[in-house]
């Protein structure tokens, strides 16, 4: 086969163009620190780029999701503090007022506190969190006190693919109908100035802290369990960052040192072309 002038300066301007692509190519992942630009540029990084996102974009709804878990819970065990604190300050009036040194007078005075407790107990059921009433179930938008029948519902929030979690406390277990029927008669007992009724409503008292207690402590499993949820989600993010990185993402070193590379074999590219090109006529006439 007869190799030609022109032959030979076609295939030298064909290897110069890769190699300027080469280049470019090297340039463009050292610019953007990106292996591929466009999913043109390798179909199959591209194509797992795309799931490793999914996931990414997966944990992070979850991770909001979680982070509205919280809300509920935090402020839910807050509030059930606060239900506990107020019970407690009513058992100890209780047991003031059992003493039989107290009179009518005395008794008045620790009933005008006790109305004050009755209506705090009220304001902490009617908590409200974000615009929802966070003791009504799912029926948020209503005042669990304003309520014939509470609602009793669970809200559950997917926390994890599959995994809901019951992100409120039944406020009908808490502040129902017992709750402020026990407050009411103690009330009651002080405005009677009965001694022996009053020191029946410390047992009442004593039986609604406990069952605060309990409610918290169920509670309390329950963010145990979303802390775990949440570390394993971060876990997660972290794995699949990382996945992704090691996918799209260039190692510099490695890059700089091939641009370099092709630098090399670019000059001489270039150097070698310009040997192997012969002079043509018009060079000597020139």
């Amino acid at each position: 086969m007869r190799i030609t002038q022109s032959m030979l300066s076609s295939n030298m301007l064909k290897n110069l163009s890769n190699s300027y692509a080469s280049m470019d190519k090297y340039l463009n992942q050292l610019s953007t620190g990106k292996k591929i630009n466009r999913p043109s540029d390798d179909p199959a990084i591209a194509s797992k780029g795309i799931d490793y996102r999914s996931q990414v974009t997966e944990v992070k709804q979850f991770q909001r999701n979680i982070g509205e878990v919280h809300t509920w819970m935090d402020n839910s065990d807050a509030a059930l503090d606060k239900t506990t604190k107020a019970l407690q300050k009513m058992r100890e009036l209780a047991v003031q007022a059992s003493n039989d040194t107290y009179g009518a007078d005395e008794r008045e005075n620790v009933k005008e506190e006790v109305e004050q407790l009755k209506e705090h107990l009220t304001d902490i059921a009617n908590t409200k969190v974000n615009g929802n009433y966070i003791f009504n179930g799912t029926n948020t938008g209503e005042k669990p006190t304003d309520s014939d029948y509470p609602d009793k519902s669970d809200v559950n929030i997917e926390v994890a693919n599959g995994t809901k979690l019951k992100a409120n406390v039944d406020g009908s277990k808490i502040f129902n109908e017992d709750l402020f029927d026990d407050v009411k008669g103690f009330i009651k007992d002080l405005n009677n100035n009965d001694q022996e009724a009053i020191e029946e409503s410390i047992d009442n008292l004593d039986g609604q802290i406990n069952n605060v207690i309990n409610e918290r402590a169920d509670l309390g499993a329950r963010m145990n369990r979303l802390d775990l949820v949440e570390n394993r989600l971060n876990e997660q993010e972290t794995t699949a960052k990382k996945t992704m990185s090691d996918n799209e993402d260039v190692d510099f070193e490695e890059v700089i040192t091939n641009l370099k590379s092709q630098e090399s074999v670019h000059r001489a590219a270039l150097s070698a072309g310009g040997r192997v090109i012969q002079p043509t006529l018009l060079d000597f006439l020139r």
